[in-house]
């Protein structure tokens, strides 16, 4: 006797109770008044927290503000683990959130502050937190932006195996010419004393940043320094022009709109869609 849907979804995701309906529209949908407002007051808060750090980090106003300062940065720290335990909470699939781009980053923004009882400067790196205003392109519905990343994110997916190969290949470069720069310069270049700061040297000078703070001194080296700059120069390039390819394919003119599916929380469908486009729950 086949089973029933409920009782074959039951083992990957859950009924939401009305209260769970609710938080979710709340939390997730930023076209109803009430998700749009606690949006525009979560994004408040995450700027108010970027202040905190800097201000916090001068040395004079941590002195006299010092306290303050803490207080309000424990409290806005409560305030997104409250908001991120009520994410999960809401969410039929709640995996789908906590190892998305956004899970990831509510809770390694969260996570600093907590570290910080333990390591003192850790919690500085609640200045994670910044990358969470990615949402304003979501809250304020600018379609234009949000299918503008979305073509960036296809477009650095779709290259990542061509860009693995390629930095694979400036690897073996830069460990060649560093071995080689290495027997020229080792005996009389106190800065080549081993192989891997030779690779150091090679991969500043392949990438054209060139810091000076080692420089071959023999002929061989300067001549295995010139063709690194020259190399440099031919293939800084090559990224770009494949991530541009994959750019051009992954435009298309689409109507889309920053609705939230409540399964898998994709973002981003037809403006008359009624299904999700990635896993066909209902919008």
């Amino acid at each position: 006797m086949p089973k029933s849907n409920s009782s074959v979804n039951s083992g990957s995701e859950r009924a939401l109770s009305p209260l769970q309906e609710k938080i979710y529209r709340i939390i997730f949908e930023a076209d109803t008044p009430a998700g749009k407002a606690f949006d525009v007051a979560l994004l408040i808060f995450i700027v108010l927290s970027i202040i905190l750090i800097m201000a916090e980090s001068i040395q004079s106003l941590n002195q006299k503000y010092g306290e303050l300062f803490r207080i309000l940065e424990w409290v806005i720290t409560i305030g997104f683990t409250v908001e991120y335990l009520l994410r999960i909470y809401c969410l039929k699939k709640p995996k789908q959130y906590i190892f998305s781009y956004f899970g990831i980053i509510d809770i390694l923004s969260i996570l600093p502050t907590y570290l910080g009882l333990v390591f003192a400067s850790s919690h500085y790196l609640t200045v994670i937190r910044s990358l969470r205003l990615l949402r304003i392109f979501r809250i304020f519905k600018l379609n234009r932006f949000v299918k503008d990343s979305n073509t960036i994110l296809i477009a650095l997916r779709q290259s990542r195996r061509k860009i693995l190969v390629f930095l694979f290949f400036i690897l073996m470069i830069n460990v060649v010419m560093g071995t080689i720069v290495f027997a020229f310069e080792n005996e009389t270049n106190p800065g080549f004393s081993s192989i891997p700061q030779s690779i150091y040297w090679a991969i500043v000078t392949l990438s054209t940043v060139g810091y000076g703070d080692i420089s071959p001194i023999t002929v061989g080296g300067k001549i295995i320094a010139s063709i690194i700059m020259i190399t440099g120069y031919s293939i800084i390039a090559v990224p770009t022009g494949i991530v541009s390819v994959e750019i051009n394919k992954a435009s298309k003119p689409e109507n889309l709109e920053p609705r939230t599916c409540k399964s898998c929380l994709s973002e981003g469908h037809e403006s008359d869609a009624r299904y999700c486009n990635k896993c066909g729950e209902k919008l």
